[in-house]
């Protein structure tokens, strides 16, 4: 594969994938703009170069075919107003006729952005023929789509194929992605710290498992702290918990202690009378939650306790909030974890944060200027720690 920054595009039509899976309202605005500003250094490269960019990606899960809802025709004006007014065209389709002549007739400085791909359901299933049709209309692959790397589909895995390895290369994005997560899962500084959260401990067990090699602290909140809370025999009253999955997370727990990997619980919870904004609340320790209570964030005492972890880190990884942030009552804890994380980058950690929740609530509080990277890639970045190969990468390096 060649390094990006180092191809030079001039007189070169390259095919980008991109993620711009981006949500919409129901007019058709777009909502969070993230992951297409995400692109932009590429795509600028690239046009600054001398070369023009064809632009593919998915939006949405389309089930029946093309629809208006799922169509990439709603991000042409911000796109424009992205790329600071360069020419933006749009093709109605991502394959066929219309596709292959308005590629063939693409001016260096051009872009031109195909429909959606998922409106072929070849696109999903990894189809080699469609991938062939989409290979066609430039001489440079380049994928900087790391939300979509751990799915083999055809543009992400099989397209590669198509291009010599001089040809194929990942984007400044992707390149971006693939240097911090494996500078922390493979060239870690001690101590290393991974915070991880969320609501089900089933969603996070692989990633566990894989950082008790790694790691020399894991901490542990949100829902998911109550099932293991509750493998070491505290009340946890109403708390969620995976009853499931008690007995792995003692197993986690000693497996921890054979590796000398230091987890830790929250001490202390915010707990509430029920599920609800305006529920009634106090603290308590977490591990004797009263019967018909339950947790719904980390404590005042849990948030010092994990501020000191953080704070002596020299390289963290952040997955999952820490409690149910969504509401200001419960909002406090993964608050403190985002300063302490912000607080710890000042000091010289390097920090990774990623999963959908992990970024939301680091740009909700202003801190994602303050860490070393915010990840794109939700669910990819979940299966590159938990140890698994990702396709998309994959097709590049091999």
């Amino acid at each position: 594969m060649s390094k990006f920054s180092d191809f030079n595009f001039k007189g070169r039509k390259a095919l980008v994938r991109v993620d711009f899976n981006v949500p919409l309202n129901d007019k058709y605005e777009i909502t969070d703009d993230t992951r297409m500003k995400a692109s932009v250094p590429t795509i600028l490269k690239i046009l600054n170069d001398g070369g023009s960019v064809i632009l593919m990606s998915h939006l949405g899960r389309p089930k029946e075919g093309p629809s208006e809802k799922y169509s990439l025709k709603h991000l042409l004006v911000h796109l424009r107003k992205l790329l600071q007014g360069a020419t933006v065209l749009f093709a109605p389709d991502c394959i066929g006729n219309d596709a292959v002549q308005m590629a063939a007739s693409l001016q260096p400085g051009e872009i031109l952005l195909l429909e959606n791909l998922r409106f072929y359901q070849e696109e999903e299933k990894g189809d080699t023929g469609f991938a062939k049709k989409l290979a066609v209309l430039a001489d440079v692959y380049v994928n900087d789509a790391f939300g979509t790397a751990h799915r083999a589909h055809a543009s992400t895995a099989v397209i590669a194929q198509f291009f010599p390895k001089e040809k194929r290369m990942f984007g400044m994005l992707m390149e971006n992605e693939v240097a911090s997560a494996e500078k922390v899962l493979h060239h870690s500084e001690k101590p290393f710290t991974a915070i991880i959260g969320g609501a089900k401990v089933s969603d996070k067990i692989l990633i566990l498992e894989n950082l008790l090699g790694k790691a020399t602290d894991i901490i542990i909140g949100g829902g998911m702290a109550y099932t293991f809370i509750k493998a070491m025999g505290g009340k946890i009253g109403k708390s969620l918990c995976e009853e499931d999955r008690v007995k792995i997370a003692a197993d986690l727990m000693k497996k921890a202690e054979e590796k000398k990997v230091s987890i830790h619980l929250p001490s202390d919870s915010i707990i509430a009378d029920k599920f609800d904004a305006n529920a009634r609340t106090s603290d308590a320790p977490s591990y004797n939650i009263p019967a018909e209570w339950s947790g719904l964030d980390i404590g005042p005492n849990a948030c010092g306790q994990f501020a000191n972890v953080i704070l002596r880190s020299k390289t963290i990884l952040w997955n999952g909030p820490m409690g149910v942030f969504e509401m200001p009552v419960f909002q406090h804890g993964t608050k403190c974890v985002a300063e302490a994380v912000a607080e710890a980058t000042q000091k010289g950690a390097f920090s990774l944060v990623g999963g959908g929740d992990s970024v939301a609530a680091i740009n909700q509080f202003g801190f994602s200027k303050k860490v070393s990277y915010v990840s794109t890639g939700g669910g990819a970045m979940l299966e590159f720690f938990e140890g698994k190969t990702l396709p998309g990468i994959a097709a590049i390096q091999s």
